[in-house]
């Protein structure tokens, strides 16, 4: 299927073909008929599916339906998304998609002064991609009424959850407009994520493109088995391989991230850190630096990485594991984002084994492990993690990064790597 047999409009398949979109993933297949037809959407999809397309492309076809109708400009449509980072993303996909139309949208969040945000508020605006956190806080203070929304988008329902806003989520929805149609995003579905949709959604159509909480099937993942104090050994040896241009690594803590990098400086690899400490400023020039290439490595928390959205990113590094078995997949989602390959690769230490064992239980599939690598765990032969159950564990050649070998010539040389 191309995106010409979606029914869009010509300004809109100008615009993608800008872009260079030439044809829709599945949830974008899916999803663009359903917002189309008005109806209220139920969307399961884990990140990098094209899902801020799913949505952002109809609901420009239909504002701009309904734009020659309105002699002045109130908020149409009210994107909810739980972090600044994904929030300006979501923008940009406004703003690239509806290039040839004539929608004004803007984005709010905390973090930064409000002056500017007002003044594009008291413009006129068709469109607003918001946080709760600002959202509340001006709508407190008189700036944005909800009385005209047509169209609400909550997206990444499962983070909000995550990151303490349902109800803050709860308090915006009880301000919108009964009658309105509602597109409801989530990458897992808990129950209390399962019970919010079911009050706020009137006979959804459902799509799911991939089972909850599963990992990108384009995503190569292996752990390295290695003390806690060789990690940072471990990360010089890994980014050795040129192979690795540019790579996010992930920490568990603030702290940890700029320790990452104050490491990475001392060997010579260009590193910036990305979470809730930096200023809104520095978290954007970071970002821009990383997907300008001028940084090699963009060292992140979770919550501050949810949203980032890198082209061709080949390699994501859990340089610790988390606590979370769903925040695994996400991470790793940060590559093989929209049909491209990536890989991701897991440090994982002795205190570390019970979250990898729920990790491999979530996601029902071998990990490859690499033995053969400068920094072996000291206490590897006492470890014992057992294979998924009805997964074949299967003998494939060493690959370590950074060695520089191939495949083949592993295989020569005897190294294996087992999977679980």
């Amino acid at each position: 299927m191309t995106f010409n047999e979606l029914n869009l409009i010509a300004p809109i398949l100008q615009a993608l073909e800008t872009e260079g979109y030439k044809q829709p993933t599945p949830i974008q297949e899916q999803a663009i008929p359903i917002v189309l037809r008005q109806h209220d959407l139920l969307g399961c999809a884990q990140t990098g599916t094209g899902k801020t397309a799913a949505f952002a492309i109809p609901i420009l076809q239909l504002l701009h339906a309904q734009h020659a109708e309105r002699a002045h400009r109130h908020i149409k449509v009210l994107v909810l998304t739980p972090t600044r980072e994904l929030a300006i993303q979501i923008g940009e996909s406004f703003a690239a998609y509806g290039r040839n139309l004539k929608l004004k949208h803007t984005v709010i969040f905390g973090g930064v002064p409000q002056g500017s945000q007002v003044q594009a508020l008291n413009r006129g605006i068709d469109i607003l991609i918001a946080t709760p956190g600002r959202l509340l806080d001006l709508m407190g203070q008189g700036y944005i009424h909800l009385k005209d929304i047509g169209i609400f988008v909550l997206d990444e329902a499962d983070r909000m959850l995550d990151m303490g806003f349902i109800h803050d989520v709860k308090r915006v929805v009880a301000q919108l407009p009964h009658k309105r149609q509602t597109l409801f995003f989530s990458a897992t579905m808990p129950p209390e994520i399962q019970k919010l949709a079911n009050t706020i959604l009137v006979k959804p159509e459902h799509v799911a493109v991939a089972p909850p909480a599963t990992t990108a099937e384009l995503v190569d993942q292996s752990v390295f088995f290695v003390d806690k104090k060789d990690k940072r050994q471990l990360l010089h040896h890994v980014l050795q391989d040129p192979a690795i241009k540019r790579v996010l690594v992930f920490t568990r803590t603030k702290h940890g991230a700029d320790k990452v990098v104050k490491d990475l400086h001392k060997v010579s690899i260009t590193a910036e850190a990305i979470h809730g400490n930096k200023s809104q400023n520095a978290r954007q020039r970071a970002l821009s630096n990383f997907k300008d290439g001028k940084i090699r490595a963009l060292i992140a928390t979770d919550i501050a990485a949810r949203g980032i959205d890198v082209d061709l990113l080949s390699h994501v590094i859990n340089y610790e594991i988390p606590e979370v078995p769903e925040t695994y997949v996400h991470r790793i989602g940060r590559t093989g984002r929209a049909g491209a390959s990536g890989i991701a690769y897991s440090f994982c230490d002795n205190e570390e084994m019970p979250d990898w064992r729920n990790i491999l239980k979530l996601i029902a599939r071998s990990v490859n492990v690499i033995n053969n690598h400068p920094y072996p765990m000291a206490a590897t032969g006492q470890v014992k993690i057992n294979p998924p159950k009805n997964k074949e564990v299967v003998e494939r050649p060493n690959a370590v990064p950074g060695s520089g070998a191939r495949q083949s010539n592993n295989r020569r040389n005897g190294n294996q790597r087992r999977t679980w």
